[in-house]
């Protein structure tokens, strides 16, 4: 272990995490810890969801940002700096404008439109480049060399370290029982200072790491391997290229398990979370969520297991696709082509049993191209919302018992 991570090892272990909550406690809320029956059954234990997506800014990173420009003092008077996917930036915008500061981020050129736009609202001066969080990282380090502003990194560093950390002082006191930790893992330095402040309370507390499969640079680090190529996921907050030089070693010595999964799974974990919790997490925040569904961790055998909902910053239209890829394989939404007779009266007899079966009709197209037609048919493409698997099937044979030819397309190709 490195010397510095020693060092901030001894700052969790003692009262520096205290006063970092002193530090950020006029902006950052103190987030929920909120109880999911059918969350837990389904995963097999008692499930309990830290609710940091309700954080100010809509992510834990407030915190590691309050309390970086806390601790800067003077030093921030030319403003701040940093590189980021869209949460850290977001949170160092909403600081600095707290704070009196000026803030300027460098974003991927593939950032979530809200969260530029959420940047933006904050009073922080957006730039678009690169194509992951290191090359943002590099752009802002250059220009904080040029004005002198402060440079923030996202996670590779102790203060911001500290700050997050914060949120484990709150698991500890809000969860007598508190028996496993699932965190989200970008850069490490959630993990880093939750565990951190819960290890040092509570060293028989497990805590378990979960990276998106796209880009999972800590799990290859951790077994030894070289980094894997990254690839596009839809937990873009946590994808980074590299562990920080600070953060690898604190993860390396705190953890306890580690695994990662796909975005089937992820957006599995979005859509339950919205439906069951009623809550709306990003992809990056829904990882923990996604890990107990898939069975890649288990809760613990007594106790509480707290899954960090890190973000709920997703973009709209995702979450819109996500929730209609949900809706068509749980059947309630679905797809359907038939044929017809290009005489009047021939689409309303067709919609017509569609409304006797039951179905809501959510579009209807005509086809005349690029299928087999009679010189007096015409093609017909219905998108359908059904009240599940076997209203769909039903809805099927009906069409079917009246004589139309009937192809169940899948909406989500």
């Amino acid at each position: 272990m490195t010397v510095v991570s020693e060092e901030v090892l001894e700052r969790l272990a003692g009262d520096d995490v205290r006063a970092a909550r002193e530090a950020i406690s006029d902006i950052a809320r103190q987030t929920p810890v909120l109880t999911s029956r059918s969350l837990g059954e389904a995963c097999g234990g008692r499930l309990l969801l830290k609710a940091e997506n309700l954080q100010r800014t809509g992510s834990f990173k407030l915190r590691g940002a309050l309390h970086k420009i806390a601790r800067l003092g003077a030093d921030a008077e030319r403003g701040v700096v940093a590189g980021s996917a869209g949460n850290h930036a977001q949170s160092l915008a909403y600081a600095a404008r707290a704070r009196g500061l000026a803030c300027e981020v460098y974003m991927p050129d593939e950032a979530a439109v809200a969260k530029v736009a959420a940047v933006e609202g904050f009073g922080g001066t957006v730039h678009l480049g690169g194509e992951s969080v290191d090359d943002c990282v590099g752009y802002a380090r250059e220009r904080a060399e040029e004005t002198g502003a402060a440079f923030v990194h996202p996670f590779d560093d102790a203060d911001v370290i500290l700050g997050q950390a914060t949120l484990g002082l709150e698991l500890l006191e809000d969860v007598p029982d508190l028996a496993k930790v699932v965190i989200p893992v970008g850069g490490g330095g959630l993990l880093s200072g939750v565990a951190g402040a819960i290890k040092a309370a509570r060293p028989e507390v497990q805590v378990v790491g979960v990276q998106a499969r796209a880009c999972s640079p800590f799990a290859a680090a951790l077994a030894g391997q070289p980094a894997p190529p990254t690839a596009a996921t839809i937990a873009d907050g946590i994808a980074i290229k590299r562990p920080g030089a600070i953060t690898l070693p604190l993860v390396q010595h705190l953890l306890d398990d580690m695994c990662t999964v796909g975005d089937e799974d992820v957006a599995e974990a979005i859509v339950r979370l919205l439906e069951r919790a009623k809550l709306v997490v990003e992809g990056a925040g829904a990882v923990g969520v996604a890990a107990l569904l898939a069975g890649a961790v288990r809760p613990a055998h007594s106790g509480a297991t707290v899954v960090v909902l890190s973000g709920g910053n997703i973009d709209a239209g995702l979450l819109a696709t996500v929730a209609r890829r949900h809706e068509t394989a749980a059947g309630r939404r679905m797809r359907v082509f038939t044929r017809i007779s290009d005489r009047p009266g021939g689409l309303a007899g067709l919609l017509t049993l569609v409304a006797h079966s039951g179905g809501n009709l959510v579009s209807v197209d005509h086809v005349r191209e690029g299928v087999e037609l009679s010189v007096r048919e015409t093609g017909v493409e219905l998108t359908l919302e059904t009240r599940g698997a076997r209203h769909a099937e039903a809805i099927l044979q009906a069409l079917k018992d009246a004589g139309y030819g009937v192809e169940s397309l899948d909406v989500s190709r």
